[in-house]
């Protein structure tokens, strides 16, 4: 077993398992690996900052999001990843914004990721180390590189490396080959140096129309890899671009622009997920040529490859997460049925929950279903911990106490927390008339029913015993109300409190005192594990609609009465609502005074393991 890391100046948290990727980060440190390294002086805000001041014992990792849209469940386990490593080993974490792509980028994801990544708890901020004054904050654009990266793309025209390619997308496509056929030349490969580079500076001016050029590299067509079969690396894009505005009419690909800014950035471990395996070797080649050319340093980033999130009943794709908000099956990103960050943050996922999911989850190469099961089984743990109790009746009935002094009220004392006894108690007022849940009584009684039914008795939770004497029933023959004798000799806290045995504990809130609320009862956004896969009997061939799957019962917004503690919950506090699960007040729409609550996670797995069915 590889040696754990211990902490360090930097705020490293002790490990609490290892994986393979653990494993190559202690053999490099043990070897020294990155000692020589040294800041290349990459240029754009921030990136100075680090000139000259590089610790060669620090790791660098870096989580590098496109900012097109909003980040999902997936992105958290990279993020916990790529920030933990670097936490954890006393190194850095770099948050850069892989903004390539113009037409699809705009300001708001880059402000909505920042918020995301702070909110799981992580910074890009931090000493600079050794012992120097001052700090780096290593937040970075791809597109404050452009001016490098067009430099480098000459400089392999230059050297024989890549060319300017004047076919059709189609014809591109067509000559590119198979996975068992090799592709062909482009007619245009062997233009000579000077003509490339013309072509090339030109399409820098906008002189040619979108599509009409593409640079690409020199590499081999007949590579068993297709990603080798000489890729593209600079197309023509006339677009104004969120940080660079209208400066730019030419754009990297991704595949060119994320090694180089790796590199220059001083990334050690550029950890990625499985499906940019078969790119690796795209980004080596180019690393190579560019530091053969003494534009980068050695030693060169390192690209290693973990399977991504899969996890059941939620997809993941964002072609099918737009889908699902264009066509309003859900309102908005940041509803809270949908896997998004900003949906999970405002549902009342923890972000310690995510942490600990993520722990949990470990890291491997090898592709599978994690149960959605086991991400809230982590946040209930959290919540569990940190969640104060409140009492909330969410299908009241009315409850008369026919002994009870009309007009009188008296406190009651629950526990705010029965796991943190320091957080001491709260006062709930009792009187003649209350709410509890119409499930805790039963004119007729089943077998083994132990609550309210007529001649029974049992314990309102935090006061008195009441024996049942009957019940009202409306027009319809529905059951209206309940009608009870307290025991005013069996007050919780007292004495006699002991000389009465019943074993129904009931909740309840004062009628008079409730505060009522909106309450949304949040479910699975998904009915079965996996949706859109085939399904057993299905003919051979089969293509289903995912959302043919989504699940009827994801929402259901009910009217509540709160305990008047509740009324004053502030945006995004969590409570354990008794017996009924984690709440959370809504970080949107709670006003002071009239808050909205979310149901995060019921209090246990109430999904079975087979058919995705309730239990």
């Amino acid at each position: 077993m590889s040696k754990e890391p211990t902490s360090s100046a930097a705020g490293a948290s002790a490990v609490a398992s290892t994986n393979f990727i653990r494993n190559i980060i202690e053999a490099d440190l043990a070897a020294g690996k990155h000692a020589a390294r040294r800041w290349s002086g990459a240029p754009g805000p921030g990136a100075q900052q680090l000139a000259g001041a590089l610790d060669p014992a620090r790791i660098r990792t870096r989580f590098p999001p496109e900012p097109n849209g909003y980040l999902h469940f997936g992105h958290a386990k990279s993020i916990c990843l790529n920030f933990g490593l670097a936490q954890d080993y006393g190194g850095r974490c770099h948050l850069r914004f892989d903004d390539t792509n113009p037409e699809k980028e705009e300001q708001e994801y880059v402000d909505s990721i920042v918020d995301s990544v702070r909110w799981l708890g992580y910074s890009w901020e931090g000493s600079i180390g050794q012992g120097q004054a001052g700090s780096e904050s290593n937040l970075y654009f791809a597109s404050n590189y452009f001016d490098w990266m067009i430099e480098f793309a000459e400089y392999l025209i230059s050297s024989g490396h890549a060319y300017v390619d004047s076919q059709s997308a189609d014809e591109m496509r067509a000559s590119r080959g198979t996975l068992t056929e090799a592709g062909a030349d482009s007619p245009f490969r062997e233009r000579g140096v000077e003509e490339n580079m013309d072509l090339f500076k030109r399409m820098q001016k906008g002189e040619f129309a979108d599509g009409a050029h593409i640079l690409r590299a020199r590499i081999d067509m007949a590579s068993a890899n297709i990603n080798l079969r000489d890729p593209a690396i600079y197309r023509i894009r006339h677009a104004s671009h969120h940080n660079t505005g209208d400066r730019w009419c030419v754009y990297p690909m991704y595949t060119y622009a994320h090694p180089i800014e790796d590199a220059l950035e001083n990334i050690t471990h550029s950890i990625c997920t499985l499906e940019f395996a078969d790119q690796r070797p795209f980004y080596d080649w180019l690393l190579e040529r560019l530091a053969e050319g003494g534009l980068l340093q050695r030693p060169l980033p390192q690209q290693i490859e973990f399977s991504r999130l899969n996890l059941s009943y939620i997809v993941l794709s964002k072609r099918k997460l737009i889908q699902l908000v264009e066509e309003e099956h859900v309102a908005g990103w940041d509803d809270p049925r949908l896997p998004t960050l900003v949906g999970a943050r405002r549902r009342g996922y923890p972000a310690a929950g995510f942490r600990l999911f993520a722990e949990r989850g470990g890291v491997s190469k090898s592709d599978s279903l994690i149960e959605y099961s086991l991400l809230e089984d982590s946040m209930r743990e959290v919540l569990n911990e940190s969640a104060e109790r409140r009492v909330a009746v969410l299908d009241p009935l009315r409850l008369i106490i026919d002994n009870y002094p009309a007009g009188a009220s008296e406190d009651c004392f629950a526990p705010n927390h029965p796991l943190k006894p320091e957080t001491g108690k709260r006062a709930m007022p009792f009187g003649r008339e209350l709410w509890i849940e119409r499930e805790d009584f039963m004119a007729q009684p089943s077998k083994g029913y132990h609550r309210l039914y007529p001649g029974n008795m049992a314990r309102l939770r935090y006061a008195y015993v009441v024996r049942c004497t009957g019940f009202d029933c409306d027009e319809d023959g529905a059951v209206s109300a309940v009608h009870c004798e307290y025991l005013p000799d069996s007050k919780s806290g007292t004495a006699g409190a002991d000389s009465y045995k019943v074993k129904g504990n009931l909740h309840w809130i004062s009628l008079a005192d409730a505060c009522p609320a909106e309450v949304r009862l949040y479910d699975r956004l998904f009915a079965v594990p996996s949706p859109g896969a085939r399904r057993e009997g299905d003919p051979e061939g089969t293509e289903r609609d995912f959302r043919d799957d989504l699940n009827p019962d994801s929402m259901r917004v009910i009217q509540a009465w709160l305990e008047p503690a509740l009324k004053n919950a502030r945006p995004e506090e969590s409570f354990q609502f008794e017996r009924h699960g984690y709440f959370v007040a809504d970080r949107v729409d709670s006003q002071a005074g009239a808050p909205v609550f979310n149901r995060t996670v019921t209090l246990r797995d109430s999904w079975s393991v087979k058919g995705g069915s309730r239990k």
